[in-house]
């Protein structure tokens, strides 16, 4: 049985029914005779496992066969530069908004393939709100791409913006399948999966058949996504385990519902926001509510000694991974799908009673 309380950011929290029913699998895949962890990538069983995974993908994102469901190896960073290497010339031009650091990084990479328009920034204000998206979208471009939720410092877009006929990209790592979305209006989406859809190493890519046909230069097959449609993710060993845990998610994810996942983390999001905006002790680093995530609060206390004092109580509640990024202190409590009601609820009291 777990002890701890889990509010990492990623790897991040699973529920009992997906690690329960990794368990037995790890001991005997179905009738197999084998592990999971054993089970040939070539073999009819994980043909299955990938079959019904991306039908559940294309079930929950309310997608038609217009759209490519991959599962690919090297989480999102290597989709920070699959990206341009497919769809970026060299004499061409991507619009990238930079609303976080994981954005920033995005774009970073495209710079290596061709020029980069940064068409909104919210750097100068250190990410503490969205930027504004811009009124026009320069038509010669490429794709716009952007990243619905910032992880680091708790922003996160609730319209699909616009983008005329310029195709839309979106890093979806740390929101994917947290409440309702028109999916339909993305020619590609991708998301590291060890937020709300399984373990760190893979990412799901969904991308539209179309956006295949602007493939802008030779590449070797595994950097391709044609190459990887061709063979259905597999051009290599594929990480048969990995994709093994998504589709368990993908299967409790489609049990509980979207809508009533939804719910739930508006309500963990408002029962965090609530406690740190009546606190005398914790301010929320991104104070414009409309630009709040529901996946990651962001919150610093008002000095050292009592930023101890919250992490220490925590330890004695059991309750990890509230910590900031690295790169920006402070707090942050990531509210995934898996995260429960009742372990916010234990988090609040902590934060009241400081």
């Amino acid at each position: 049985m777990q002890t701890k309380i889990n509010f990492n950011a990623g790897p991040a929290a699973l529920p009992p029914e997906v690690l329960h029913e990794a368990a037995k699998a790890i001991t005997k895949y179905k009738k197999t005779g084998l592990s999971i962890l054993e089970l040939p990538h070539r073999g009819k069983e994980f043909a299955e496992i990938v079959a019904e995974s991306k039908q559940l993908v294309r079930e929950l994102c309310d997608l038609d066969d217009n759209y490519e469901v991959l599962w690919l190896h090297g989480g999102g960073r290597q989709q920070f530069f699959m990206v341009p290497m497919n769809f970026l010339a060299e004499n061409g031009s991507a619009g990238y908004i930079d609303s976080g650091r994981w954005s920033e990084e995005a774009l970073e990479y495209a710079t290596h393939y061709g020029d980069v328009q940064i068409l909104a920034t919210s750097k100068d204000s250190n990410y503490s709100h969205l930027p504004e998206w811009p009124a026009k979208v320069p038509k010669q471009l490429a794709y716009v791409h952007f990243t619905t939720n910032n992880t680091i410092y708790g922003t996160q877009w609730t319209n699909i913006p616009d983008t005329g006929k310029v195709p839309l990209i979106a890093d979806m790592s740390s929101d994917i399948f947290s409440r309702k979305h028109d999916y339909s209006r993305y020619a590609m989406f991708y998301a590291a999966v060890q937020k709300n859809l399984g373990t760190p190493g893979i990412a799901l890519t969904v991308i539209k058949k179309d956006m295949l046909e602007r493939i802008v230069r030779p590449l070797p097959p595994m950097l391709s996504y044609a190459a990887q449609v061709k063979e259905d993710s597999i051009l290599n060993t594929a990480n048969v385990f990995g994709v093994y845990i998504s589709l368990l998610m993908l299967r409790w994810t489609k049990e509980k519902g979207i809508a009533t996942i939804e719910k739930e983390n508006r309500h963990k999001a408002k029962l965090v926001y609530d406690a740190i905006d009546k606190s005398k002790i914790f301010t929320a680093h991104v104070r414009e509510k409309a630009h709040r995530s529901m996946m990651n609060v962001c919150f610093t206390a008002n000095t050292p000694e009592n930023e101890k004092k919250f992490l220490a109580l925590c330890d004695e509640r059991d309750i990890i991974g509230i910590k900031g990024h690295r790169s920006v202190g402070g707090f942050r409590v990531s509210l995934y799908n898996a995260v429960t009601v009742e372990a916010v609820e234990q988090l609040i009291e902590v934060i009241k009673n400081i």
